[in-house]
């Protein structure tokens, strides 16, 4: 049996390192050594101490992934649901995404693989986009909307 308030230092000590989400501080809690129920107990004591928050977490990892990774909403939810997260706060996360910078990224996105892509009036080459961008978690009629803006410029 592992040291209850060692493991429990040693979690507040990862969490303000970095923002981490519960799940994650658990179970890593647990390959510390720690019984279940008392990785139950201890998550409660850091969201008690605001050493953990879920929704800190998510709307950080949403800014994160948008800014730095270009995922579109569908991969950031799927990455965040991963994290098992509540989904309430996940799809209030998902809201707070600014829609100007969000289609700007898409649009980044879209002129860059462009250039790569070449000519989009030959299917594939179309097709070459749209994957990239769907890969990247844009839904396709955001991707049509992006294509038909940039496209215009």
């Amino acid at each position: 049996m592992a040291d209850y308030d060692k493991i429990i230092t040693r979690a507040a000590k990862l969490c303000s390192t970095a923002e981490k989400c519960s799940h994650d501080v658990r179970t890593k809690m647990i390959s510390w050594g720690l019984a279940e129920q008392e990785a139950d107990k201890a998550i409660a004591c850091l969201v008690e101490q605001k050493f953990l928050d879920d929704t800190r977490f998510a709307r950080y990892f949403v800014k994160d992934k948008l800014k730095f990774n270009k995922w579109g909403r569908i991969k950031i939810g799927y990455a965040l649901r991963q994290k098992q997260l509540p989904e309430d706060v996940i799809n209030e996360a998902l809201r707070e995404i600014n829609e100007d910078a969000y289609t700007e990224i898409l649009d980044q996105l879209i002129r860059h693989k462009m250039r790569s892509a070449g000519n989009l009036n030959i299917p594939a080459n179309k097709a070459k986009v749209l994957r990239y961008a769907a890969q990247k978690g844009f839904t396709a009629e955001e991707v049509y909307r992006s294509l038909d803006r940039v496209q215009e410029h």
